[in-house]
């Protein structure tokens, strides 16, 4: 029989598992007094990501801001940021902002039934949560607050397929980082200041939970799904029991988790890319859903010195290495979306040329430039930057540096890494 587009997608989700990926790193864990932070992001196979900035901004009183599908109050200056986000929409799957601040988000399914009417996205919070917040912890304070007064709901693809689901966000800044974990306008949270964490799409925050919403007890009492009495857990109050898709992100969480462990001690960015691209493990998604972005950044405590942050832009970051594009938050020169759409179906192209000899030589060229751009990280990382108008085109030529690789081996291309440097 035939399936439409949509009704196979809904096929492929019910028996497949969606995933995303986050993941941070604090000292002792990480190399030097830096915070690590990745993600990757998956989403359908087709679906271009972009990397976009927004600049800081006042705004006007009584000002409205559209989200995916509903208006609400702005507020009265927005923070600079980045954003890795599905070229539909208006939020974002991950970024960071002019304060170090990153986050990512999962999508998580529980007990608690999911809202398809349309409100704000969990990449909308991601992105409200960048532009309002100085902190990790303020962060928590957004995306909460925003939940209690306009909920979580809407389809989460660009299609009518009615693809919705719960959000967990791991959040991060130069000292901290939260786990954040909602069902729907109900949430636990929990700080991290040492040591690694990372989410999957399950719930995974037990007993140790640092904040939370005032009714979330006593929802759980009056849903029956906790006595009042044992211990609270909220991963195994609020999660489903056990089923196909929770099964597979409790083994991607336990294998990032030991990936982490693994390099405990000295995590650097050049660690959380390898897990990224890490297949065995599904961290880095093959399929009708795929990893189609993914992000790295590296923010020292010292706030003198800039954080780093990478990004794909496009999809599966095991094939291409990972050259960086760099640049500074209030002189950020960004590549045109219509570029980056180029980028998009070249990369997609030279995908069939990897397992050719040509195909070798631009990962070996790539994987060269990754090197070289990882390097001059390191030097702003330790040394800072003296003059920041030395990097305000490093983006967008490090975009021509890797067009010039894709067209000394054939007429296609790809993407890694971007990187950006933020001076604030």
């Amino acid at each position: 029989f035939f399936l439409s587009n949509c009704n196979r997608l809904q096929l492929l989700l019910f028996m497949y598992p969606t995933s995303c990926d986050t993941f941070v790193a604090l000292p002792p864990s990480t190399e030097g007094q830096r915070i690590v932070f990745g993600k990757n992001s998956d989403r359908p196979c087709d679906e271009v990501q972009e990397v976009v900035y927004f600049p800081a901004k006042d705004h006007e009183p009584e000002e409205k801001v559209e989200c995916t599908y509903i208006e609400i109050e702005q507020v009265a200056q927005t923070y600079a940021v980045v954003l890795s986000r599905p070229a539909w929409l208006w939020g974002a799957e991950m970024g960071a902002n002019e304060h170090q601040v990153c986050i990512g988000n999962e999508a998580v399914w529980g007990k608690e039934s999911v809202d398809g009417e349309e409100a704000l996205l969990g990449m909308d919070l991601v992105r409200l949560a960048l532009e309002r917040a100085d902190s990790a912890e303020r962060a928590v304070d957004v995306i909460t607050e925003l939940l209690e007064k306009h909920g979580q709901g809407g389809n989460c693809m660009e299609d009518e397929c009615g693809f919705t689901y719960h959000n967990s966000f791991l959040i991060s800044d130069r000292t901290e980082a939260w786990v954040l974990e909602t069902a729907g306008k109900y949430w636990a949270a929990e700080r991290v200041e040492a040591g690694y964490r990372n989410i999957s799409n399950e719930y995974s925050i037990t007993t140790k939970i640092d904040r939370e919403h005032p009714e979330l007890r006593t929802n759980a009492e009056k849903q029956r799904w906790w006595n009042g009495k044992a211990e609270f857990n909220f991963a195994k109050v609020y999660s489903y029991s056990s089923t196909a898709r929770i099964q597979a992100a409790g083994r991607r969480y336990c294998e990032g988790r030991k990936l982490l462990q693994k390099s405990e001690g000295h995590i650097a960015a050049e660690t959380m890319m390898e897990i990224l691209r890490d297949k065995e493990s599904g961290i880095n998604m093959e399929g009708m859903f795929m990893t189609t972005g993914s992000m790295v950044s590296v923010v020292p405590k010292d706030q003198n010195l800039p954080g780093v942050h990478f990004f794909t832009a496009t999809p599966d970051p095991e094939w291409y290495s990972t050259p960086d594009r760099q640049n500074c938050f209030g002189e950020m020169v960004l590549i045109k979306k219509t570029k980056l759409r180029m980028l998009f179906c070249a990369r997609k192209n030279a995908y069939c040329l990897f397992v050719q000899e040509r195909g070798q030589k631009i990962v070996e060229k790539m994987r060269a430039l990754e090197k070289q751009k990882l390097a001059e990280m390191e030097k702003y990382l330790t040394k800072g930057i003296e003059d920041a108008t030395l990097l305000v085109h490093l983006f967008t030529d490090t975009v021509d540096e890797e067009f010039s690789i894709y067209q000394s081996e054939s007429s296609t291309g790809t993407i890694r890494f971007i990187n950006v440097v933020n001076l604030c």
